[in-house]
């Protein structure tokens, strides 16, 4: 897995009835974009997190794209 500052996780939710989860990661703390990642999500909470298999990145592109 690889992801830049901006990316967004998606994790998905294992357990039925909850709704999957969207953070921005604001910080990529492994070497050339590998996790672990300092990730906001929607209500402001961050953590730093290494995603697992339940989780995909969201690439945006470059502002020039």
């Amino acid at each position: 897995m690889r992801a830049n500052v901006g990316d967004r996780l998606l994790v998905h939710s294992r357990i039925v009835g909850q709704h999957d989860r969207s953070a921005e990661i604001v910080e990529v703390l492994g070497e050339n974009g590998s996790p672990p990642y300092r990730v906001r999500f929607e209500d402001g909470h961050e953590t730093v997190m290494s995603p697992g298999p339940d989780t995909v990145v969201r690439n945006f592109p470059a502002e020039d794209e």
